[in-house]
């Protein structure tokens, strides 16, 4: 039960943080979505960045929940999914790091896609 609490302690952070990201006054309506492409790159950089220290230090696995579960998956999922990618293929599984990468971008446009139609 506390590593839910944890959990949702970061993730209450993460996506606070990016709620206040998005108010950040560079964006145009109709333009390219930068906010949310600097908030996945961000989060895909920060969610590398505690792998590694992860790996070279003693964090407490805690700590870890906190941060890479709790604030990453707050501030954005696609971390998550950038380093799921980049893992199948430092395990030598290219064709099923492709394959993750295909289904996630087509089947994820095809939710969006089909929940509007149900919407309608």
């Amino acid at each position: 039960m506390l590593n839910c609490l944890i959990v949702g302690i970061g993730g209450f952070v993460g996506a606070a943080s990016r709620y206040l990201f998005t108010l950040l006054p560079f964006h145009r309506s109709g333009a390219f979505p930068l906010h949310t492409l600097l908030i996945n790159l961000i989060g895909s950089f920060c969610i590398g960045m505690l792998v590694v220290a992860a790996s070279k230090t003693s964090i407490s696995p805690r700590l870890l929940l906190l941060l890479k579960t709790g604030v990453c998956g707050g501030f954005t999922t696609f971390s998550t999914f950038a380093l799921e990618t980049t893992e199948l293929f430092q395990n030598g599984r290219p064709a099923l790091a492709a394959l993750y990468i295909a289904l996630s971008l087509c089947l994820s446009i095809g939710a969006v896609l089909l929940a509007e139609t149900f919407a309608q």
